[in-house]
């Protein structure tokens, strides 16, 4: 099956703007935690977070998502003040040596001020706006983009909120209103960028059913943003493994959400979602001309 995939032009600060549609886009995922579930403590020094994301970038990485406060669940909440410590010294390490456009993964207005000043172009709100919506008027001042993901409770209690009569359907309507949030504040709707929120309050068979689901959500007419990588809703097809040995799942599952309809991709591993993506990318061509 494959889902038509609409080009949208997203603007960036600076008179800057994104393609997406007519390639798949890989964004890199970097941690500064020492506590998320795929690679926590790997990159708390800035220099192997720096190496870490010159490396991403050779490995074919389009852009780049810092986060410095894990959201896997069960996960205890941080500080601003310590979520600013982890990322800013990276932050400066990467300004002028990437040219990929930096993300970074956070639900604090202070956080986002700070990251959009260090030279971050984007924001990526794992709740949507539901912790605060602030985020979203910090956006707007700085023109930056937006990628809002769904998602329901806090991290240390959102299995309790995976309840879902039509994932999909509720997905949708759930994110239409993270929309309206942000275009309330200020935020354009051509800089906001969807994300279905695979394993965020969803046991394994609601993540399966919202990246089923991509080409419902494409309804909302704005690109979306797809996140498999090592998540445990993986081991429900494949067996119990540790997130490092789930790579190879996580590119079936990015080719997948390719051919349904995926504008931009989340990986940890960014050298096989490279290559899958490319490969499902000639695919969608062929089958389109």
């Amino acid at each position: 099956m494959i889902c038509p995939r609409p080009t949208f032009n997203v603007p960036l600060p600076n008179g800057r703007s994104l393609t997406l549609g007519p390639t798949t886009l890989v964004m890199g995922i970097l941690n500064i935690t020492p506590d998320s579930f795929a690679d926590g403590g790997r990159y708390l020094d800035p220099a192997a977070a720096e190496a870490a994301a010159i490396q991403m970038e050779a490995e074919g990485a389009d852009l780049l998502d810092v986060g410095g406060e894990s959201t896997r669940p069960g996960s205890e909440e941080i500080s601003a003040e310590e979520e600013i410590r982890r990322v800013q010294p990276v932050l400066r390490r990467l300004a002028g040596r990437l040219r990929i456009p930096i993300s970074v993964d956070t639900t604090k207005p202070t956080v986002a001020e700070m990251a959009l000043g260090e030279g971050a172009v984007m924001l990526n709100d794992v709740t949507g706006l539901r912790y605060d919506s602030g985020l979203a008027s910090i956006a707007a001042r700085h023109r930056a983009a937006l990628v809002l993901m769904h998602s329901r409770g806090r991290s240390r209690d959102m299995y309790q909120e995976a309840r879902y009569v039509s994932v999909s359907r509720e997905i949708s309507e759930e994110l239409a209103g993270s929309l309206e949030r942000a275009l309330a504040a200020g935020v354009p709707r051509e800089a906001i960028i969807l994300d279905p929120g695979l394993g965020f309050a969803k046991r394994p068979e609601h993540s399966y059913a919202a990246l089923a689901g991509l080409p419902e959500l494409a309804g909302l007419h704005r690109p979306m943003l797809v996140g498999p990588s090592r998540k445990s809703f993986l081991t429900a097809a494949i067996g119990e493994r540790p997130p490092s040995e789930r790579d190879a799942a996580t590119a079936a599952a990015v080719t997948a959400a390719v051919m349904l309809g995926a504008h931009i991709v989340r990986v940890h591993a960014v050298a096989p979602a490279a290559d899958a993506v490319r490969v499902a990318d000639r695919l969608r061509d062929s089958m389109t001309t």
